[in-house]
């Protein structure tokens, strides 16, 4: 029988030869002798093949690890936002007209109810020199009807008197009483008449008052669209004649905070931000809203935070673009370990078969060799001792996204958290 004693001899064809050597009816015993041994050096040989290739490039298992320390983390959140005045109005003009006269121009100091600009009032003044006259007329007519119903009240009262002695007849009586009626009511409508007149007077006087332009507030002048001759009115796609500023030296920073992080963001808390303009500055801000309402923006959800600021030396201008960094958690003396030792989990060996038969007992199978990583709980990290990985449960605290703030009775500075294997060839 011919045997095949190279170094790639299969070992379940050599399993199978050996099987019908052992079953087959023996020619002779020193015949059966030498082809025992030809199989098992056919084995051999496959073994020694199965081995090469399975081991080849492995590698004995080494942990990386790194120290437990004990310091201080500060947990930050990032936002980006424009620098506002806290208080900002948009001033126009409630009525339609020609601008006559602009009284102030850019970044001019303005206190409050001083002139901004003025409307031409030749229309105005003309309406309410008629609502005066109206005025007078309806006062005037009210006057006049008094008298008329005095003198008919008078007349009332004789006929009256006339009528008690039967000097007076009973027709005479309706008439004058008729009369007195009318005298009341003509009152009444000139009364309602001369209310009238003075709202419609009130109204061209207000007019009047309102064709000048006048600042609500004290601050200043940050935009002025209004020029002299310009037509003005609220029903214009652009009615704001002027922008102005309560206080410079207060801002506010309205941050775009991500929806992932404004769990974190709260009132009072602390903040930094940078400018363009003073890139090298850090100005300090602290948070005083954080509001409930959400923006969309290119499908991106963020959440408006409104930060206070002082600018006392008036560096900080409406609109600038700042980027701010909030303080959200810090955490002093407190125990430190990377967020790689959180993650890490001792490998599993991967399930497998190996050779089958009599060439399974002699071969081990090759998936033993081939770890799978281990999950980690979060609960837990592993602790390098006496060259083994020993588990310790863990609080998790909070992170900067390198180094996680843990709490533990079985863990001390300077103790060894495995964060990875590393191959060390042989």
């Amino acid at each position: 029988m011919a045997t095949n004693t190279g170094p790639a001899a299969n070992p379940q064809s050599a399993d199978a030869d050996l099987a019908r050597l052992l079953t087959a009816p023996p020619p002779r015993r020193w015949g059966r002798l030498i082809a025992v041994g030809l199989v098992v050096a056919a084995l051999g040989g496959g073994a020694a093949w199965y081995w090469a290739n399975a081991t080849a490039g492995s590698s004995a298992i080494g942990y990386a690890t790194a120290a437990v320390t004990r310091g201080d983390l500060t947990v930050t959140v990032t936002a980006t936002g424009t620098v506002q005045p806290t208080t900002r109005v948009e001033v126009s003009s409630e009525l339609a007209g020609t601008l006559a006269t602009v009284e102030v121009d850019f970044n001019q100091t303005i206190a409050i109810g001083q002139v901004l600009a003025r409307l031409d009032t030749a229309k105005l003044a003309a309406q309410t020199a008629n609502a005066e006259a109206q005025e007078a007329s309806a006062r005037a007519r009210l006057v006049q009807a008094e008298a008329t119903a005095a003198e008919v009240a008078e007349t009332l009262t004789t006929q009256k008197e006339l009528a008690d002695k039967g000097l007076a007849s009973r027709s005479n009586m309706i008439s004058v009483e008729a009369n007195a009626a009318r005298a009341r009511a003509a009152v009444d409508m000139a009364r309602a008449d001369l209310t009238l007149a003075e709202a419609n007077l009130a109204l061209a006087r207000a007019d009047m008052e309102k064709a000048v332009i006048r600042s609500p507030i004290d601050g200043i002048v940050l935009n002025r669209k209004a020029e002299a001759g310009q037509i003005v009115g609220p029903g214009l796609n652009d009615p704001v004649l002027f922008v102005l500023a309560e206080d410079l030296t207060r801002m506010e920073l309205l941050a775009n905070v991500d929806e992932a992080d404004i769990g974190q963001v709260a009132v009072d808390q602390m903040a930094k931000f940078t400018v363009g303009a003073f890139d090298n500055r850090d100005f300090a801000a602290t948070i005083t809203q954080v509001r409930f309402a959400s923006e969309v923006t290119d499908d991106v959800v963020t959440y408006k935070a409104v930060l206070s600021v002082e600018n006392p030396d008036l560096r900080l201008r409406p609109g600038m673009t700042a980027t701010a960094t909030i303080t959200v958690a810090e955490e002093t003396g407190a125990l430190l370990v990377p967020n790689a030792a959180l993650r890490w989990a001792p490998p599993r060996s991967a399930s497998g078969r190996g050779a089958a038969g009599l060439a399974g007992l002699i071969l081990p199978s090759p998936s033993s060799r081939n770890p799978q990583q281990g999950v980690a709980s979060g609960r837990s990290l592993w602790v390098l001792r006496a060259g083994q990985p020993v588990e310790v449960a863990v609080e998790i605290g909070a992170t900067d996204g390198r180094n996680t703030v843990v709490t533990a009775e079985d863990l001390a500075e300077g103790d060894a958290v495995i964060t990875d294997l590393i191959a060390q060839a042989n």
